[in-house]
């Protein structure tokens, strides 16, 4: 069968302007042999696409997600009375999750796992990459803390993404 297929194939081969042997090739190998002869200048414009999503782990983990990452630990907004019909977008939300000196803490530790990791994703040949924030209803805490992530990847010259997929959920 793969002897007929190649001989079908022949004229097809004849004509073909380049020929990639993909025996022995990983998929990050491959991608980048393709970035290389068909990317303008042999490169790939402009830098990995990185899509930041908060979400609430009662309506269930993103199933696109690459890496999750769990911020129920911090202070909840919910239990106050003026920010719990608020959220993590608008300041007074943002500024009670910010406020507390774990959420720096841990804020700190993630922008330094992903400015470390992002760049190994993309030499492996991953072009996208979703993070997740969660925290119990996805309005309050991961909202704030996915939109600090996100300005801070933007400033690393990432393109970033940025949505809510619980935000307006109040069940």
């Amino acid at each position: 069968a793969i002897a007929l297929e190649r001989r079908m194939l022949a004229p097809l081969r004849d004509r073909a302007e380049y020929i990639i042997d993909t025996s022995n090739l990983s998929t990050a190998k491959l991608k980048g042999e393709l970035r290389r002869l068909f990317a303008k200048g042999g490169t790939l414009e402009g830098r990995m696409d990185v899509r930041v999503t908060s979400f609430g782990f009662k309506h269930g983990v993103p199933m696109e997600a690459d890496l999750v990452f769990d911020v129920r630990f911090l202070p909840n907004p919910y239990y106050v009375p003026e920010l719990k019909e608020h959220d993590g977008t608008e300041g007074p939300v943002r500024d009670y999750v910010m406020n507390a000196p774990e959420s720096h803490e841990m804020l700190q530790k993630l922008e330094e796992l992903l400015a470390f990791s992002i760049p190994l994703y993309q030499r492996e040949g991953k072009s996208q990459l979703v993070v997740a924030v969660g925290c119990t209803g996805g309005r309050h805490r991961s909202v704030a803390i996915a939109c600090q992530l996100a300005a801070y990847l933007r400033s690393l010259g990432y393109r970033v993404e940025l949505s809510h997929r619980d935000k307006d959920n109040r069940r």
